[in-house]
């Protein structure tokens, strides 16, 4: 067993990582502790809620709140909690912790999970990822604690605020407040709203985004470019969404609700806007958001920022006829290759879903069955309210779906690829373009 792992790419044991801790916590949703009493809760529905749950998207067939117990509403805190930090790395830490040391392997599988450049510095590279991890969920927690004991009991208050800090941190969209209400009842809660934008965005924008940001001292001139792409997307994203949400609600929509939703829609599925309140126009500019996601190394899902900026830097450039460049650095040709091919095929799997959810569903309407894929492959969990009334087959789909979208399209299109490195060229030939 141990060499037939050792045979496997990184990106094949993450996989099947993912795959194993959601069929486990489908079980562990199932057990009659994990279940209010009076509530009869359907296989399927537990697999959807471990699903959604280990790839942070937030989805949901089945309200949580209603539905789960205390130790239910545990199992989805731990499901998020390791599905947001990645398998490979919460496997490492654990190793870590009896004191034994991390193979080349196992190195290597970090560092595909992680996105990271090299091997080297992986030791401490997972100990601030913990770090950072337990301090900003920590005081999420207490933060948000303030508010939810104002309408709770204290022991209750303190469960809903932990969850809710480790949902958002990790952007996936749960919420254990039952009636499918989500934060709709504190849209006019600045502390709350602020407090979940910050730990959604401090999710989104990456573990090594966070770390060098505090070893500059948030110099920008002396970050990265891969940290300068993040930051400097995401913001254009988080204000331009918002002033487009604004605009296109025509006055339904206050600033707050606006900038909070402009945040969430990128990856973290919160609402304190009804969608069924949404314009056309709105609906286009949260699919555009949704789609895009988060940023690389992140707890979000998407195509990631990074691969806009690539793709927007080197059209530009060809527009212009120079070659690409960004921060006094010039982009590399494979990574424009690469961003281009996750383009392709997110919008792929994005239409063959919505495609598949139609044919499922046929009272589905398109607008509708866009925002359900795309939520899912963005690992959001936005929705117009249909998802508990989708088919067994939609459902399917749409888990199968959240799951390419946590791994992301170019590492599932990967995981089967048995081909060896190619020994033969051909002559380059000519076509026609554009």
């Amino acid at each position: 067993m141990k060499k037939f792992f050792r045979k496997q790419k990184p990106g094949r044991l993450i996989a099947f990582g993912f795959f194993f801790l959601i069929l486990i916590g489908s079980v562990l949703l199932m057990l009659p502790v994990s279940v209010k009493d009076g509530v009869h809760l359907k296989y399927i529905d537990a697999l959807y809620t471990s699903v959604s749950s280990v790839c942070v998207t937030g989805l949901i067939t089945v309200d949580p709140g209603d539905t789960f117990t205390v130790f239910g509403h545990a199992v989805m805190a731990v499901l998020i909690q390791l599905g947001g930090l990645g398998v490979s790395s919460v496997g490492a830490g654990l190793i870590l912790l009896v004191r034994k040391k991390i193979d080349l392997s196992g190195r290597n599988l970090i560092k595909e999970g992680s996105n990271l450049d090299s091997e080297n510095g992986i030791t401490g590279f997972l100990k601030d990822v913990f770090a950072i991890t337990a301090i900003i969920e920590t005081a999420g927690a207490l933060v948000s604690y303030i508010v939810f004991s104002k309408d709770y009991p204290p022991l209750k208050a303190f469960g809903i605020s932990v969850f809710h800090s480790i949902a958002s941190f990790n952007n996936s969209g749960f919420d254990i407040l039952g009636n499918f209400q989500s934060l709709t009842n504190y849209k006019d809660n600045v502390l709350l709203n602020i407090t979940t934008s910050v730990l959604i965005i401090l999710g989104g924008i990456g573990f090594l985004v966070i770390k060098e940001c505090l070893s500059v001292k948030f110099n920008f001139k002396k970050l990265s470019m891969h940290t300068k792409g993040v930051l400097s997307v995401s913001l254009v994203l988080t204000v331009g969404g918002m002033f487009i949400f604004k605009l296109s609600e025509r006055g339904e929509m206050t600033w707050l609700e606006a900038f909070f939703q402009s945040v969430s829609a990128r990856t973290a599925g919160f609402s304190t806007f009804p969608m069924s309140k949404f314009t056309p126009a709105a609906t286009a500019c949260m699919l555009v958001l949704m789609f895009i996601g988060a940023s690389p190394g992140s707890t979000g899902g998407g195509v990631k920022t990074t691969t806009v900026f690539v793709l927007f830097e080197a059209i530009k450039a060809a527009a212009a006829n120079k070659s690409p460049k960004a921060f006094h650095y010039s982009i590399p040709s494979e990574k424009i290759k690469k961003a281009g091919v996750i383009v392709l095929l997110g919008l792929a799997i994005v239409c063959v879903g919505a495609w598949a959810l139609l044919f499922m569903d046929p009272e589905v309407t398109l607008s509708q069955a866009l925002v359900e894929t795309v939520s899912a492959f963005g690992t959001v969990g936005l929705s117009t309210g249909i998802t508990p009334k989708l088919s067994m087959g939609s459902k399917i789909i749409s888990m199968i779906i959240m799951y390419i979208g946590r791994l992301g399209p170019l590492t599932v299109a990967s995981i089967w690829s048995l081909s060896k490195a190619e020994r033969v060229e051909f002559p380059e030939g000519n076509l026609a373009i554009g």
